[in-house]
C-alpha cells in the first residue's frame, strides 16, 4: 500500500513510522485510516469541500501545512465528537485516533520544525474502563484441542497446542520458519519485527515433531518461495491468518464452544491466564514470554479467577464462625 491517496506530508510521516521508528504494518495501516478520516472531517468542517460531498470521497491529496498550521484543539474535540456520534467509534477507538494524532503532530513540531506549537500537546486520551479479558478454562481448553479433525488434523492441532501453550500472536505463528525451531526453543517475530525467544514445553515439541513428520511426507508441492515455512497451506504456500482463524473457529464450533466470543487472540488471552494462574508465573516473566513493551499490557492478564476470590473468603479464621 502506497498511501497515494495521502498528501505528501501523511506519506512521510507513515514511512518514517515503519521504517525508522519500526511500527508494525497493522500499526502504520491503523495511522493512514484514522488520518485520512481526520483530514476528511477537517476538510468539511472547515468548508473546504461542498457540503454534499460524500464524506467517504472527500478528497485529501492537497492537505498542504498551511491548513495544518489553522487545526486548533476545538478543532480535534470537535472531531471526536463526530466520530463518537456519526461513526459510533468507541472510547478505545477514540483513544487510538487521539494515540494517532499526538504522535503525528508531535512529528510535524518536534521532527520537522513546521509548527511553533503543538496544537494537541495537551489533548488528553479517553478514559477506557478496564474489562477482563475473555479467555478458556482448561476443560475447555482440552475440549478444543481433542475436537481438531479432518485432512491436516496434524497441522491444525500443532497450531492450536502453539496458540494455548505459547501465547503467541496470529501473526507471529504464520511467520514461523523451519529454522525458528532451535531444539526446545522457538523465534518469534513479534510487533515492529522485534525478535524473541520463548521456550517449547513438552506438549509443543510432541506437536511439532507429529507435524514435522506430516508436513515432510504430504506437503510434496510446497512453492519455493515456502520452503522454509512452518505451517504450509493447501496451496503450497505459507499458510494465511486468513486461513489460521477460519481453523480455530471451525474447531471451536466442533469443541461446541463457537458463539461466546472466543478467537485466535482470546487463545493468547488463554495461555496468559493459564501460566499465571496454574504456572505462578511472575507478571515480569509474563512480558517476556508474551512480547509486551509496557509491563501494563501485561497485567490484564492478572485478574483473579472465581476459585482464588473464593480460597480468600474460605481462609478467614472467621468463615466456621456459627451464631450459638
Amino acid at each position: 500500500m502506497q498511501y497515494l491517496d495521502c498528501p505528501q506530508l501523511v506519506r512521510d510521516f507513515l514511512s518514517y513510522m515503519e521504517f525508522i521508528k519500526g511500527r508494525s504494518k497493522t500499526t502504520v495501516n491503523a495511522y493512514y485510516t484514522d488520518l485520512k478520516t481526520f483530514f476528511r472531517f477537517i476538510k468539511r468542517n472547515k468548508n473546504l469541500v461542498d457540503n454534499d460531498t460524500d464524506f467517504n470521497k472527500i478528497d485529501i491529496s492537497d492537505i498542504n501545512i498551511d491548513v495544518i498550521k489553522t487545526i486548533t484543539l476545538s478543532d480535534v474535540y470537535e472531531f471526536l465528537l463526530f466520530v463518537s456520534s456519526e461513526r459510533s467509534n468507541n472510547a478505545k477507538s477514540r483513544a487510538r485516533k487521539v494515540s494517532c494524532l499526538k504522535v503525528f503532530f508531535k512529528y510535524l513540531t518536534n521532527n520537522l520544525n513546521l509548527l511553533k506549537e503543538n496544537p494537541v500537546e495537551n489533548l488528553e486520551s479517553p478514559k477506557i474502563a478496564k474489562t477482563l479479558p475473555k479467555y478458556l478454562t482448561l476443560e475447555n481448553s482440552i475440549e478444543l484441542l481433542n475436537a481438531v479433525d479432518g485432512d491436516y488434523k496434524e497441522r491444525d492441532f500443532c497450531i492450536i497446542t502453539l496458540f494455548l501453550n505459547c501465547g503467541m500472536r496470529l501473526n507471529e505463528l504464520v511467520g514461523i520458519n523451519l529454522d525458528d525451531i532451535r531444539n526446545d526453543t522457538l523465534l518469534l517475530r513479534g510487533k515492529g519485527n522485534k525478535e524473541r525467544m520463548i521456550y517449547l514445553n513438552q506438549a509443543c515439541i510432541d506437536a511439532l515433531s507429529d507435524y514435522l513428520k506430516y508436513r515432510n511426507s504430504n506437503f510434496s508441492k510446497i512453492k519455493p518461495s515456502s520452503k522454509n515455512a512452518l505451517f504450509i497451506g493447501r496451496n503450497g504456500n505459507r499458510i494465511g491468518a486468513r486461513r489460521v482463524e477460519m481453523i480455530v473457529s471451525d474447531t471451536l464450533k466442533k469443541a461446541g464452544l463457537d458463539g461466546k466470543g472466543y478467537s485466535v487472540h482470546k487463545l493468547r488471552h488463554t495461555a496468559a491466564t493459564m501460566m499465571y494462574q496454574h504456572g505462578n508465573v511472575d507478571v515480569r516473566v509474563l512480558q517476556e514470554i508474551l512480547g509486551h513493551v509496557n509491563l501494563g499490557t501485561t497485567q490484564i492478564y492478572t485478574h483473579i479467577s472465581d476459585n482464588q476470590i473464593k480460597k480468600a473468603i474460605d481462609s478467614n479464621p472467621l468463615s466456621n464462625i456459627k451464631r450459638k
